[in-house]
């Protein structure tokens, strides 16, 4: 095991926050956001809350969804004066159904044409490595197909993109549409094993596992709050006659 290094100056670091559990947050993380000379946050009241918690002081530059364009030209412009920038979201990995990937792919764009702008990761908490490893289901490969769209028609075709693949399969979805997702996913893929997580690492955590149909059921009429994870088995192969 060697020392982790200290976060150096002109680097765009990518800092994985608990998803719940604060108790989850790395040291390397703590270290690296109070070190920093900015950070980057997808909601800057949270990350309020969180550097509060940990006693860091930094100042704040808003980078969500909205504002990707113009917020991660000004990073850019920090990084290439010499400035080190955290960038956090909301919970979890950034750039994983958060944003991320546009400010990522600005820096290695830079990079490409020259500039002297590092660029790394501090790992932590990630919801859909964690719902996947407690569902019970095969985990040796699995596709990551993040949030289905809002409406009916547009879901049900996303989904039938993955109707044979073999690998389990993970989706983020929200209180206010998991049971039409639920209810479009048996109607695709048919009655098979599958897996519902929520709250992970909160007090109420819970983890259900059965069938799409069985689910459905169990969910139905329950008061749904928070994001769902929903982990799905893979096709079967067809049996040989």
């Amino acid at each position: 095991m060697t020392d982790n290094p200290t976060p150096s100056s002109a680097t765009l670091y990518l800092v994985a926050t608990p998803i719940g559990n604060l108790g989850d947050i790395t040291l390397r993380a703590l270290e690296t956001l109070r070190q920093v000379d900015f950070v980057a946050s997808e909601d800057t009241r949270k990350t309020g809350r969180l550097l509060q918690h940990f006693d860091i002081q930094k100042p704040q530059i808003a980078f969500h969804e909205h504002n990707e364009a113009q917020a991660g030209a000004r990073i850019l412009a920090l990084l290439q004066e010499g400035k080190s920038v955290a960038l956090v979201t909301n919970a979890g990995t950034p750039g994983i159904s958060d944003p991320g990937f546009t400010l990522v792919r600005k820096v290695v764009e830079a990079q490409q044409a020259g500039a002297d702008i590092g660029l790394t990761m501090i790992p932590g908490p990630s919801a859909l490595v964690m719902a996947l490893v407690l569902s019970g289901l095969p985990v040796h490969s699995f596709t990551f197909r993040g949030f289905p769209p809002r409406k009916p028609g547009p879901r049900r075709r996303f989904l039938a993109v993955d109707k044979d693949s073999p690998h389990t399969l993970i989706f983020y979805e929200s209180p206010y549409r998991l049971l039409a997702f639920l209810a479009d996913a048996l109607e695709i893929y048919g009655d098979r094993p599958a897996a519902v997580a929520n709250d992970l690492t909160k007090l109420y955590e819970s983890v259900l596992r059965g069938t799409l149909s069985s689910l459905h059921e169990e969910l139905s009429g329950t008061r749904l709050r928070g994001e769902y994870v929903v982990i799905i088995h893979g096709a079967q192969e067809p049996r040989a006659t």
